[in-house]
């Protein structure tokens, strides 16, 4: 296959490259700054000549976004929503004008679309999309405004000819420094690895093999679109995804951090609390009824398997 990848330089973009290189594909990475082999520039906002890459291919998978590993601050959230909503509309431009479409999109959208809760899981059919939740702070429902505006966008494109997937991403745990799983062993190794405002909030992730393998799984079933959860079957309360990963280190410690202490650490950080303290409880609803299997659907086992790969 030929396989597109606007906003393909990060690390999620990184895991798609290896995999599909891998197995014999084809791939081309559509990028502000484009430096390395088959990266081809774009702005991410308006058609140019990078909209050939995706005249010819057979998949687009479009991961561009600002990264949400910031302050959200006023600015910063801006910028969250008008680099997902811009390039999303103007890949459905360049796939509306293609002589030849793709025959799938993947948009990449994320799991914080559903509500922060504990009582119940949320999937595709039941469940429940946030922004009206008692309690929590009122920025917490541009987020999910973001992940609604990011998600019509990809729905209001005119692509007749082309199937569409909206990827409902929870944390992809990869062993790459820098990522997810690299920052929270970092922690664990500190001793700083406890439970955070009570560790109560659910923690929903999924392996980087697993994740590529998702996708591929969904490029191949002509009968899937929409929005898919991607995320392992098996979500856990902070706490415990906490202690797993300090058994896996072998940290006996793990100091418990207040809601303030969470708080002044995301701003000597230049993160925000919502990452942590939102309770994302999502499982695969339509992977699973699909009859995806996951290799790593519990998080102590894949936990171990990502620490021994290499040093994080």
């Amino acid at each position: 296959m030929r396989v597109v990848i606007p906003g393909g330089t990060g690390q999620v973009g990184a895991m798609l490259r290896r995999g599909f290189e891998a197995a014999g594909h084809e791939v081309v990475v559509l990028s502000r700054r484009p430096g390395g082999p088959d990266e081809v520039a774009w702005d991410g906002r308006t058609l140019g000549p990078w909209a050939k890459e995706i005249d010819g291919s057979d998949v687009v998978i479009n991961l561009a976004g600002r990264s949400v590993s910031c302050r959200y601050t006023e600015a910063n959230l801006r910028a969250m929503m008008d680099s997902r909503v811009d390039s999303a509309r103007v890949v459905g431009e360049a796939i509306a004008a293609a002589g030849r479409p793709p025959r799938v999109w993947l948009q990449m959208s994320t799991a914080t679309v559903y509500a922060h809760r504990f009582d119940a899981p949320n999937d595709e059919a039941d469940g429940i999309i946030g922004g009206h939740e008692d309690g929590v702070p009122d920025y917490w429902a541009y987020s999910v405004e973001i992940a609604q505006r990011w998600e019509q966008a990809q729905q209001e494109a005119a692509t007749p000819h082309t199937r569409k997937v909206a990827l409902r991403a929870a944390m992809v745990m990869s062993p790459d420094r820098g990522g997810v799983f690299s920052v929270l062993s970092r922690m664990v190794r500190l001793g700083l690895g406890g439970p955070v405002a009570g560790g109560r909030q659910y923690v929903s992730w999924i392996h980087e093999r697993d994740f590529v393998r998702a996708v591929e799984f969904l490029i191949g079933r002509e009968d899937l679109e929409g929005p898919v959860n991607l995320a392992a079957p098996t979500p856990l309360p902070q706490r415990d995804f906490m202690r797993e990963l300090r058994t896996v280190r072998r940290m006996p410690v793990g100091l418990p951090a207040t809601k303030a202490m969470a708080e002044l650490g995301a701003f000597v950080l230049r993160s925000d609390t919502e990452l942590l303290l939102k309770s994302r409880r999502v499982t695969p609803g339509r992977l699973l009824d699909a009859g995806f299997m996951f290799q790593h659907p519990e998080w102590g086992a894949a936990a171990a398997e990502l620490a021994g790969r290499k040093s994080c």
